[in-house]
């Protein structure tokens, strides 16, 4: 199952020291007590990762022994394979596909609805006209849905760069002010 994990910069996570190459094994998988943690968002990671300069972020595939939180998209699971380390701006990427894929899910905490600004080096906004901004250096999601539904019909995935685009500035889905 394709997943999100976060980790120290040294790759581990609660004492447990995960190998880049090869399947990581433990013996239970229980979302509150044991097993390897993930998320099925990628969002979810920040949650339990947040400082994203101090930790790296993996694409996973989990396997073996499978438990779903009811919190959150978390799962717990016996195997769990590092499929490749994701950037701070992947990871949105990879946000903005969950969301497509599931727009009726309930909005990670991170997600603004219809304005926000960036915070801890990125921001999300999602809703019908929405708007974000930004300062240098940090990255903007801007998810529009359609008028008549949760379904995503636009992404922007903007870097404030200072000369595209600009500090302090609200941008649409469509990267206009």
């Amino acid at each position: 199952m394709k997943a999100f994990k976060g980790f120290r910069k040294d790759l581990t996570c609660l004492g447990f020291q995960f190998r880049e190459n090869g399947i990581n094994r433990t013996e239970e998988a229980n979302c509150v007590q044991n097993g390897f943690h993930c998320a099925e968002n990628p969002l979810d990671c920040f949650h339990y990762y947040p400082d994203w300069r101090n930790s790296v972020y993996y694409e996973v595939d989990a396997a073996g022994d499978l438990d779903e939180d009811a919190v959150d998209s978390k799962i717990s699971c016996t195997e769990m394979r590092l499929v490749r380390r994701l950037s701070l701006e992947q990871m949105l990427f990879e946000a903005a596909v969950y969301m497509v894929e599931h727009p009726k899910r309930r909005c990670n905490a991170m997600v603004s609805r219809e304005t926000g600004t960036a915070g801890n080096g990125f921001g999300i906004v999602r809703g019908k006209n929405p708007k974000a901004a930004g300062g240098k250096g940090e990255f903007l999601l801007i998810l529009k849905e359609e008028q008549d539904s949760p379904e995503i019909e636009e992404i922007a995935l903007l870097k404030i760069d200072g000369k595209r685009y600009h500090p302090d500035k609200y941008y649409d889905a469509y990267g206009k002010c």
